[in-house]
Parts: C-alpha cells; sequence; structure tokens
C-alpha cells in the first residue's frame, strides 16, 4: 500500500495517493474534485478479479478499463467517457456483500458500455439549476409567500430540467439492464444490485404525499427498480451465491479502508479485541501503527505473516511500518519479500524503491532505479515513480537521466510547460540518439514546444560537444 501514516495530512499523501495523469485528471476533475484518489494494489487487485469478467462479458476491454478508488465518505460512483469508474470508499463501506459492490460497478461499466457521455454534462446543465429553483421555491413557501414557491416551481427552467431528468433516467435504465446482462453472461447474479438500490429507496427526495403529480407519475427510483427485479429474477444466475473467498475479500476491503481512513481510536473499537477473524486484526495492527503505537503494530503484523506467509500485503505493511518510523534499512527486508511474492505490482517495487533511497547509501541507488524502471515499465503514468527516479538519478551524478524523470513527472501530472523545460535540458545533456534523447524530444513535441526552441537547443548542443561529459568515465 501506498498508505496512511498517522496524521491526517501525511495520510492524504501516501494512501490516499492522488493519481496523477493528466487525462485522468481532466477526466475526474468534474466528479471528483475535492477529492483524491486512493492507491492500494491488494484492493485494486481484488476489485479487479470481481469486475474483469464481468467487463469482458459485457464487450469491454479490461485492460481500457480504469477503476478509480476515491477517498470520499459520500454514496456515490460515476463513470466518466473515456473509460474511468470512480467509486467512493463510502459506497463501498455501504455494500452488505460483494454481489453488491460488482453490480454497482458493473452499473457503471454499463454507462461506459453505452457511451453515455453526456452524462456529467446533463447533470451539470441540468441538474444543478433544478436542484437551486427547488431550494429558492421551498424557501419561498416557508417564508409566507406561496405564491412565489409555486412560480419557482412552475417555471420553463423546472419542466425543461424534468425533461433532463428524464434523459438521465433512461440512460440510468439503460446501464442497469446492460449490467445485468454482463453479470448473467460472466455467471453473476444481478440481485446485490437490485439489494442495493431497495437499501436506499427511501433516499428518495419526496414522499408521495409532498411529490408533485409528475413525480408520483414517474417515479425516480422504484419503478427502475421494478424494471430492473424482472430481468434479474428471471435469470439463469439469480441464486448464484458469493463464495466464502469472496466475502472474506469484502470483509477485508471493508476493514483495510476503515483502518486507514478513520481515527485509530474508532478502528480499534469498531474491531475489539474480541474479534479475531483476520480482517479484524489487520485493522488493528493498521490502527496501532497510525497510533504511533509502533511495537504492538510489528508484533500484530509478525503474527499475520506466521499464519499467512505467502501474503505479499502483509510484508509491505511491516514495510511501511519500518519505513515511517524512519527505519528504512530495516524496512528493505519486508519491501523485498513483497516484491518477491507480487513481482507484476509497480506499487510494491516503488515501496521498495523508496525504502533504498532513503538509507542514503549509493551503493543501493542502482537497484532502488532498477526497481522504479520496471514499475514505470507497467504504470508511466506514476508520479511517485518519477520522483523518485529523478532524485535517484541526481544522487548518482546522471543529470541528464534526472532531467528526464523529471520531465517525465511533469508530463504525467499535466504540467506541459515544465515537462518541456526539463525535457529540453536532458536533450541537451544526453547522447544524441540515445533512447532517452528521443524520449526526451517525444516529450518536448508532445508538449507543444516550437521548432525555434529546438533549433535553440541545437545551437547550444554544437556548444558543448568539446566539454566534458557530465558523469566523468570511470577510472581505468
Amino acid at each position: 500500500m501506498i498508505g496512511s501514516s498517522r496524521t491526517a495530512s501525511r495520510l492524504v499523501g501516501r494512501w490516499a495517493c492522488a493519481v496523477a495523469t493528466a487525462a485522468l485528471v481532466a477526466a475526474v476533475a468534474a466528479p471528483a474534485s475535492a477529492q483524491s484518489t486512493i492507491r492500494d494494489t491488494e484492493v485494486e487487485g481484488i476489485i479487479r478479479e470481481w469486475t474483469d469478467p464481468v467487463f469482458s462479458a459485457m464487450g469491454l476491454e479490461p485492460s481500457e478499463i480504469q477503476v478509480l478508488l476515491v477517498n470520499d465518505g459520500d454514496l456515490n460512483a460515476f463513470a466518466t467517457g473515456n473509460r474511468v469508474i470512480g467509486v467512493n470508499t463510502g459506497l463501498i463501506l455501504r455494500t452488505e456483500n460483494p454481489n453488491q459492490l460488482l453490480g454497482v460497478l458493473a452499473h457503471e461499466a454499463g454507462h461506459v458500455k453505452n457511451r453515455h457521455v453526456l452524462r456529467q454534462g446533463a447533470q451539470s446543465a441540468a441538474m444543478q439549476p433544478f436542484l437551486m429553483t427547488m431550494a429558492l421555491g421551498a424557501l419561498a413557501i416557508a417564508a409566507g409567500q406561496p405564491g412565489a414557491g409555486a412560480a419557482l416551481l412552475g417555471s420553463g427552467q423546472f419542466f425543461g430540467t424534468v425533461n433532463a431528468l428524464r434523459y438521465l433516467q433512461g440512460q440510468e435504465g439503460e446501464a442497469d439492464i446492460t449490467a445485468q446482462r454482463g453479470l448473467e453472461a460472466a455467471g453473476e447474479s444481478g440481485r446485490g444490485l437490485v439489494e442495493f438500490f431497495e437499501n436506499f429507496r427511501s433516499q428518495e427526495v419526496f414522499s408521495d404525499a409532498r411529490r408533485y403529480p409528475y413525480f408520483r407519475s414517474h417515479p425516480l427510483s422504484g419503478q427502475r427498480i421494478e424494471a430492473l427485479r424482472r430481468p434479474v429474477e428471471a435469470a439463469s444466475h439469480y441464486g448464484q451465491a458469493d463464495s466464502p473467498e469472496r466475502l472474506a475479500q469484502h470483509a477485508l476491503i471493508r476493514a483495510k479502508i476503515h483502518a486507514f481512513m478513520d481515527a485509530p481510536n474508532t478502528t480499534l473499537r469498531a474491531y475489539g479485541s474480541s474479534d479475531t477473524s483476520f480482517p479484524a486484526r489487520y485493522a488493528r495492527a493498521i490502527a496501532w501503527y497510525r497510533d504511533g503505537q509502533t511495537q504492538k503494530a510489528l508484533d500484530a503484523t509478525d503474527a499475520l505473516i506466521a499464519e499467512q506467509p505467502a501474503d505479499p500485503y502483509l510484508y509491505e505493511l511491516k514495510g511501511q511500518i519500518l519505513f515511517e518510523e524512519g527505519r528504512p534499512a530495516e524496512a528493505i527486508a519486508a519491501h523485498s519479500e513483497s516484491v518477491r511474492l507480487k513481482p507484476d505490482a509497480p506499487l510494491l517495487r516503488i515501496n521498495l524503491a523508496h525504502a533504498l533511497i532513503e538509507t542514503n547509501d549509493p551503493a543501493r541507488l542502482d537497484e532502488a532505479v532498477d526497481q522504479l524502471k520496471r514499475a514505470v515499465a507497467r504504470e508511466d503514468d506514476n508520479t511517485l515513480a518519477w520522483r523518485l527516479l529523478s532524485q535517484a538519478y541526481a544522487s548518482q551524478g546522471k543529470e541528464g537521466e534526472a532531467r528526464l524523470a523529471s520531465a517525465e513527472y511533469y508530463f504525467a501530472a499535466g504540467g506541459q510547460a515544465e515537462a518541456t523545460q526539463f525535457a529540453l535540458r536532458a536533450r541537451d545533456m544526453l547522447p544524441a540518439g540515445s533512447n532517452e534523447w528521443r524520449r526526451a524530444m517525444d516529450i518536448v513535441l508532445a508538449s507543444g514546444a516550437t521548432m525555434d526552441d529546438i533549433e535553440d537547443l541545437d545551437r547550444r548542443q554544437e556548444q558543448r560537444r568539446d566539454r566534458p561529459t557530465v558523469i566523468p568515465p570511470p577510472v581505468a
């Protein structure tokens, strides 16, 4: 986990670590502008294990779908036009079983499948004026001016918004049916999605007694639930139950989110010592670590490792505890074991590299660079990896490579001007025609540099040809 530390501010910087690709920042700015996204290999892996077969059954390529965990306690999920699905931690914690969470994610994938790219625009253009109109109308009536309230609620803006809501409701119904069909094709039940909707049916804004006639004849959720229930109950996999393994995974996800997001005392009360389940003991270990009870956290983690020695995420937690305690050299062994057990996980390699760098031992820098290069080969938009790689190269005196890594950092984060600046500097220092030189040129061109910029750089490169190289050759 790129995980939590003991204070809220450091928590945002580690477990609640914002994903930073330029395209992604643009994609999620509207629905999640005030939140951060969580990166955790274990939780991400479980969710992808559940969802990828459903995505495939829908005719979607799983590798093209990005699922984000959003650090927000509100009940919400969203899909964007460029195949990004987001789900709030608050929604995950309100699901009662894995099938409910899978159903919600399948519904969002239904929006992606049906190319509901106007969904966000419709919400901003129609829903917000509607809510404002309703609020003003309610205030006018409460202030003793029912005529003013009726005028507002009967305005063209209000009824124009009703039409937009019908359009949105149509999209929601399409996504429901697409989700149901995808779940059925993947051998999963759609019952969880119906259950989840039923659990929050009472959240409709108005009761029947207060609802305007239009809403009485066009129920916002009841009609939708019934339209979904019929095909779900008729499907051959309706009775498919969550496996014990999947139930345990769901309990672990919930425990881990609580442990990293809630105050330690809250977690320790929720997962008291009488609860000896694996998720509860995992949550307590994390809570003790965040509460500064380091030895207690390490002892608890070691006990879990003794029971499940092939679990890479327990070694990850142990490494994180030691690293956050200012003991990076001791953290290396735990992080190395997590990488050995899960070599395809970029975040685990980044953890190991970070510990290697923080030892301030020059002899460890080559391994740190190797781990980071392997990480960015799988996640080329991981800004933390690029920042650490720049730091490692700079410590080795490799100024050209360090500047190229900084350019990659800004390019991934959407800072085109800074990316261009660092890429130009890198190109000036790297051997002409090398792979690194070509990559610097790619960033320069992609970031909008002009030919004048490049020609000026070439003139300076010519002037530097007879100068000593940045890195002295090794002594013979």
